[in-house]
């Protein structure tokens, strides 16, 4: 990404940030997801962009955006943003996993991100754009170490898999403004995506695989 293009990145968001009235956080941390119902909870950037792949598939019954992984309670987004709260920007996927399986859930994550990059996701740098996989339970954690080996053994990438598998833990959900971004304000978010560089970037990592934005 041209340095210009950032600039132009983070003078939108800059703007965004005074513009849009401060919504009230969340008071509650993200709720059970119900009889019959699981939860996956993935960090892979900027959480905008982690919404849309998720949000359409056929078994998906919400994705919320939020910070996981931290050690600060109910953090705010510029607490997060500004680093140090050990949080990453994640969302948390509520399933039906008779309609869509864990290992589904897991190649769309990976062809959304790239994996060998440390404390950072395509134009977002600091611990708090890392990726991560957050599992829940033995089984996910089982599947979410296979993905990743079977990642590392394909011999697409010749760096080593920086995305890291942990045991899920409190997920707060971000400010209202940022639940489901990509329906609230398409235009801001296409032009955030493009300057950022992400499918510019997930296209050469994964080719036309990419799971879409």
């Amino acid at each position: 990404m041209k340095k210009i293009g950032l600039t132009a990145v983070w003078l939108v968001m800059g703007l965004w940030m005074v513009i849009v009235p401060m919504a009230a956080h969340p008071s509650e941390n993200a709720a059970a997801p119900g009889a019959g119902r699981e939860m996956a909870t993935f960090a892979g950037g900027c959480f905008w962009c982690m919404v849309p792949p998720f949000d359409q598939l056929k078994g998906v019954v919400s994705v919320t955006s939020g910070y996981t992984g931290g050690h600060v309670e109910n953090p705010t987004y510029q607490q997060v943003t500004g680093g140090g709260t050990g949080h990453a920007e994640a969302v948390r996927i509520v399933y039906d996993p008779d309609l869509i399986g864990y290992d589904k859930l897991l190649a769309i994550f990976w062809l959304n991100i790239d994996p060998v990059a440390i404390n950072r996701q395509f134009c977002d740098s600091g611990e708090q754009y890392r990726s991560e996989i957050f599992y829940h339970g033995e089984t996910q954690k089982r599947l979410a170490e296979e993905s990743k080996a079977a990642i590392e053994k394909s011999g697409r990438f010749r760096e080593p898999i920086a995305t890291k598998i942990t045991a899920a833990s409190e997920f707060y959900p971000a400010e209202d403004y940022h639940q489901d971004f990509y329906k609230k304000s398409p235009v801001r978010y296409k032009f955030y995506r493009y300057l950022c560089g992400r499918d510019q970037r997930l296209e050469e990592l994964w080719g036309k695989a990419q799971a879409g934005h």
